[in-house]
């Protein structure tokens, strides 16, 4: 089952603290701590702003998931900027193309307990994460 879709489209610095807090929002209501609701900001903050840095447009999709006897936001990423040329590469610690440290995508893998990514040069990204909580 999945309910409460709030999809932010990003374009500027501030669409990133709109996902930000409406994943923070989201990741509340459905009764996750401060530290989990601190890591569901972070990862979104990460994805927007590579959606901000690379791609100039794109969408954050917040949704809740349940499965079995836990429930989870789930954080979409899309855009259709340049893409990344090397998947494996961008999930190292510290490989960073745009000259910061390199702790976006790593972070988030980090941060969510399920994560995946599609990217394709010249037609774009899509990353999935959930972060689940026990019911």
């Amino acid at each position: 089952m999945v309910d409460n879709n709030p999809n932010i489209t990003v374009y500027n610095e501030w669409d990133i603290v709109v996902a930000r807090q409406t994943g923070r929002d989201l990741a509340k209501s459905l009764g996750f701590g401060e530290v989990d609701q601190a890591r569901i900001t972070t990862a979104i903050s990460e994805l927007a702003r590579n959606i901000y840095l690379y791609a100039k447009k794109g969408e954050i999709e917040l949704s809740s998931v349940y499965e079995d006897d836990k429930v989870g936001i789930r954080i979409m990423s899309r855009d259709e900027g340049p893409g990344i040329k090397d998947v494996v590469r961008a999930l190292e610690d510290g490989y960073s193309t745009s000259g910061g440290l390199g702790a976006g995508l790593p972070g988030v893998k980090r941060l969510m307990d399920v994560f995946s990514i599609e990217s394709a040069e010249g037609k774009g990204t899509t990353v999935n994460a959930i972060k689940w909580k026990m019911l």
